[in-house]
């Protein structure tokens, strides 16, 4: 047989594997004939472009979140955002025992927006911003429904959220944003996620430590007056917002929503100041720099009823070397002198009661007459207080008639009284 040099060649080239034969026999695939088609590159939504968020999935289906994260440094105004390490003593104001030893990582600051301010089950809550404290700084979640048909979502999304936490801080959440979320919850058959939390809402607080200073204890309010923090140009009035959701279910177009998410970041945010706030004012009342009188005389008043008459009465007298309207200047020197009566401290009492007898507050006559019926069983000193005292109404013209025909009902029994002790002593019976 004769062999060409061409077919010898040609044989060593069959015979001898080559380097893609060796690829295919480890399994790699050469060229694009096996391979999946390319996936097209999603385009981002409007919600996503305008808003800056991400979609988020759920068992329930999917649903839109904005976040945002506010650093250990972050002040809003003059307050940071990083409480004390417990809320303590905001335990005595809430009554729940929970908060005392919980740390602020626990607590999960809520706030919403929602179609309508008369709740029912005709309310949805369309944005729910939730804040929490992790590692020095402030996280802020935002849960925004698209579409009424995903609620089931959204909520399935907020319970998830919530599962790491034990309380929640609100303002006017009691009244409104619980009981709107549990109904919410109820009708679509899922459980409440904060049912059994501790709930602290700090509006029925910040009534008490503002509302004789300040004619209105809106968040928005507290936040210019008492944070000295001003919202930007974005901002929505409240009453707008509903609106602004109806005309993004009718248009689609997000834009007008920026003030709306701004809003409800604002809200969280400010809460969180403020817990700040009362926190170090409620754990610490001699420590915290409080600059108006009328604040001292309203945390002296909380004092009181949270049985604390020691710090109540520091916090009045502190009260005294500030300056205050004459009415709450008296006032303060009127409940002072209790607490030190109460306290059985009845001679600082007695120089608070003459102070005010000087200028003409009945209440101080009356107390003069008893602690020197009772105390010193001066029968002619306690006398001369309530004529004093009855000297005082007959020229008084700024009570009004009922109060004038209570004082001369009072004063005058009292009198009699001692007339006849005195009568009764100097006849030596």
């Amino acid at each position: 047989m004769i062999f060409s040099p061409c077919a010898l060649v040609k044989s060593r080239y069959v015979m001898s594997p080559s380097l893609s034969e060796k690829l295919q026999s480890l399994g790699v695939k050469i060229g694009a004939a096996d391979l999946p088609p390319p996936t097209p590159r999603q385009r981002p939504s409007m919600l996503e472009e305008t808003l800056g968020g991400r979609w988020q999935e759920t068992r329930r289906g999917r649903v839109f979140v904005v976040e945002r994260t506010y650093p250990a440094e972050y002040r809003h105004g003059r307050l940071p955002l990083s409480p004390l390490s417990k809320p303590g003593r905001l335990a005595d104001w809430t009554g729940d025992e929970r908060l005392r030893e919980m740390d602020f990582s626990r607590l999960v600051f809520l706030d919403t927006e929602t179609s309508g301010l008369a709740g029912g089950t005709g309310t949805y809550a369309f944005l729910i911003g939730m804040g929490r404290l992790k590692e020095g700084a402030f996280h802020l979640s935002m849960f925004f429904l698209q579409d009424p048909s995903e609620e089931a979502a959204l909520l399935e999304a907020v319970a998830e959220f919530l599962a790491p936490f034990a309380a929640l801080v609100t303002f006017n959440g009691k009244t409104f944003d619980a009981p709107l979320l549990r109904t919410r919850y109820t009708l679509h058959g899922i459980p409440c996620p904060f049912d059994g939390f501790a709930h602290l809402d700090l509006l029925p607080l910040a009534r008490r430590l503002w509302r004789d200073r300040l004619p209105s204890r809106a968040l928005k309010y507290l936040e210019e007056h008492v944070m000295q923090a001003v919202r930007g140009l974005q901002e929505v009035p409240g009453y707008e917002i509903p609106w602004l959701y109806f005309d993004y279910l009718r248009t689609r177009d997000p834009a007008p929503l920026k003030g709306v998410f701004y809003h409800n970041a604002m809200d969280v945010v400010a809460m969180a100041a403020l817990l700040h706030l009362t926190a170090a004012l409620l754990n610490d009342p001699h420590g915290s720099p409080i600059e108006h009188g009328l604040d001292v005389i309203a945390l002296a008043k909380l004092f009181e009823d949270l049985n604390r008459p020691e710090d109540a009465a520091r916090l009045y007298e502190r009260s005294l070397q500030t300056e205050l309207p004459e009415a709450d200047f008296w006032q303060a020197i009127h409940r002072l002198s209790i607490l030190h009566k109460r306290r059985g401290d009845l001679e600082t009492a007695r120089r608070l009661w003459e102070q005010a007898a000087a200028e003409g507050y009945l209440y101080a006559f009356v107390e003069l007459a008893k602690y020197y019926e009772h105390t010193h069983k001066n029968l002619l000193a306690a006398l001369h207080w309530t004529e004093n005292a009855l000297t005082h109404l007959r020229g008084n013209r700024s009570l009004a008639a009922y109060q004038q025909q209570h004082w001369l009902e009072d004063l005058t029994r009292r009198q009699q009284r001692l007339q006849a002790k005195l009568a009764r002593r100097s006849s030596g019976h």
